[in-house]
């Protein structure tokens, strides 16, 4: 196996998705060196020669179409492959189409590169990440999904908008599978420090429980609600792509509610969902003990029920 190389970044499928996050990774600076996959080899030589020609405006790169074989000494390899979700189709509808992709894909890194992290962008996001982690053998802090990093940048973003607040100033996250049953945690959402329904009063917000229930419906429902008007989303997941690799990169050690495989979490094991975790060079390096209200623990073992179920149809 090839020594790993850090500045090394591949991305597996140059779809809408792919093709964006090969854009946001260039302009982050993170890499130098950027590897193209895709089943339609001039869909990436296309993306890769695009994004190249711009090399100019920003810093040093390589920037090429390859083959697995080009894996094998990458840091992060990003599988974005999969058949895409489509209008009124769930996330879960999606499973058995992706399943089978991901069995023909994740042995063939896994031939290459045994040393990298693997992110799982592809959706559904969760059921792809517990596959990946089996069908490579991987250690499984280092095979995770983006899980619930661009729900909770939703929820801020909403959040703040509804506060007229900076919308970095919010700590808030949403837990569970990366779909419609996933959780707004309120019990422990803050602006600053300050709880989230105290923050609101002070705003002149009163409706606590309305707004609540409205948000975090605009939160799940923002992926349909996107695909409907332009047939896909793809910015705002190329963005956590990227965000996701610089805590990786810089060994940030950041706080991230990506998708891992969970064991006797809040009562919840074998199974990949999203939680907070410290992300690092080494991928996951552990869940963050996050304190949840009763109900919010119901839903979350609902949401892994969910999950499970899943699971038991295509594995």
């Amino acid at each position: 196996m090839a020594e790993i190389n850090s500045r090394k970044v591949a991305i597996v499928g140059c779809g809408f998705v792919g093709s964006a996050s090969a854009f946001a990774l260039m302009e982050s600076g993170l890499f130098s060196e950027m590897v193209l996959i895709d089943a339609d080899q001039n869909k990436a030589e296309g993306e890769a020669l695009d994004i190249s020609h711009g090399l100019p405006f920003a810093k040093p790169m390589q920037i090429y179409a390859g083959g697995y074989e080009d894996v094998a000494d990458a840091a992060i390899i990003v599988v974005t492959a999969g058949a895409g979700q489509k209008p009124g189709e769930t996330r879960l509808d999606l499973v058995k189409k992706n399943v089978g992709i991901f069995q023909s894909i994740i042995p063939q890194i896994a031939k290459y590169n045994k040393d990298g992290i693997l992110l799982i962008v592809a959706n559904p996001v969760d059921i792809l990440t517990y596959t990946a982690a089996k069908l490579s053998g991987f250690p499984e802090n280092r095979v995770f999904g983006s899980g619930t990093v661009l729900d909770t940048a939703r929820f801020k973003y909403l959040l703040g908008e509804h506060l007229s607040v900076d919308s970095r100033t919010v700590h808030a996250f949403i837990i569970g599978e990366h779909g419609d049953s996933e959780i707004a945690v309120w019990s422990s959402a803050n602006v600053s420090g300050i709880p989230i329904n105290e923050f609101c009063e002070m705003r002149g917000h009163f409706e606590h429980e309305a707004s609540m229930k409205r948000i975090a419906e605009n939160v799940k429902n923002s992926a349909y609600e996107i695909i409907e008007k332009k047939k896909a989303t793809y910015y705002g997941i190329a963005m956590s792509v990227k965000r996701i690799c610089e805590a990786i990169v810089r060994d940030e050690k950041s706080i991230l509610p990506i998708s891992s495989i969970q064991h006797d979490n809040h009562g919840i094991s074998d199974i990949a969902l999203s939680m907070p975790a410290i992300v690092g060079r080494d991928g996951v390096e552990c869940t963050v003990p996050i304190s949840l209200s009763k109900e919010e623990e119901d839903k979350l073992k609902e949401s892994a029920k969910t999950l499970k179920e899943v699971l038991d149809g295509v594995l």
